[in-house]
């Protein structure tokens, strides 16, 4: 029943809900992923023959696939990998990933990911339309067309569109407090860890993670393994997070100590430094509350417990 691409899917769908069951995640995700592997599993065409016929969207009608895990299939029938699973793994090499992309050669896709700590096909193309890859040093308009073109090219007729520059994302408030909880997790020796191929060639599991779910969003949290925060020592202070909505769409930001202007010393989330301003500009009564929730205990939510 169901093709080898499919049952090749559903392994890898199965598998990323293996690991966020090991890893402490929330059960509603992990049931999602393997309630998505069970229906891909079984269905009764090839899915990468129907994708390529009828587009990404075709990926929907499947009971238990909505956007989120839609996406993680297109990732995969396109490139063969799965940025997710591969952070889940402790395997991400994002750089090799962008290099996929036509135009896109190795230096070019490190110093893309360097600067903008990305590491999915998904955020890379949102980065080209949304005004950040044109930030980076080196990338004039018609660097940016080439790359725009080339991601065209390499997602082809399964491609999406970028997510619009509006859509929903979390308070800078709440991913600060998932920043916290899972800084003082990390601290106390209290978080599951993994153990990242890059930078460990012990293979020690010594990178923490979180996975959390509050104000209706699902978090993971871990500290930047990246070249980048190797070079300027910052591996124990920039925090990537990763949110999810009900649909398990993935999104990012990166979380850092900012070491100048008015908000040195306070923990931003990049690119929403204004909303921090604004944050840490509520005064007394919002340190007041901060403070609060760094006393409070820290939610078990990477056991599994409720």
């Amino acid at each position: 029943m169901g093709s080898e691409t499919n049952r090749d899917l559903a392994r890898r769908l199965a598998e990323a809900a293996t690991l966020l069951e090991q890893q402490g995640a929330d059960e509603f995700r992990a049931r999602a992923y393997r309630r998505a592997a069970d229906s891909v599993a079984a269905h009764p065409e090839d899915l990468r023959e129907l994708a390529g016929r009828e587009g990404a969207d075709a990926l929907l009608n499947i009971p238990g696939v909505g956007k989120g895990i839609a996406a993680a299939l297109r990732e995969l029938l396109l490139t063969g990998r799965w940025s997710q699973l591969e952070r889940l793994r402790g395997t991400l090499e994002p750089e090799m990933l962008f290099a996929t992309v036509p135009g896109v050669g190795l230096g070019l896709a490190q110093r893309i990911q360097s600067a903008l700590q990305i590491d999915s096909l998904e955020a890379f193309e949102a980065a080209a339309y949304d005004g950040t890859l044109a930030a980076v040093p080196g990338i004039g308009p018609r660097r940016l067309e080439a790359i725009r073109a080339g991601l065209a090219t390499r997602l082809g007729r399964l491609r999406r569109a970028a997510p619009p520059p509006d859509a929903p994302r979390p308070p800078v408030s709440l991913l600060l407090e998932v920043d916290r909880r899972y800084r003082d997790g990390a601290a106390a020796g209290t978080l599951r860890t993994i153990a990242p191929r890059r930078f460990n060639p012990h293979g020690e599991a010594w990178l923490p993670v979180l996975h959390l779910r509050q104000g209706g969003w699902h978090f993971t949290a871990l500290h930047s393994n990246t070249a980048r925060a190797h070079q300027l020592g910052r591996t124990r202070d920039w925090v990537v997070v990763y949110y999810y909505d009900h649909d398990h769409q993935e999104h990012q930001c990166t979380i850092v100590t900012e070491h100048a202007g008015d908000l040195a010393g306070r923990r931003v989330v990049r690119g929403r430094e204004s909303e921090c301003r604004q944050h840490y500009a509520a005064g007394p009564e919002a340190d007041a509350a901060d403070a609060a929730r760094d006393r409070r205990p820290m939610q078990a939510a990477n056991s599994g417990r409720r």
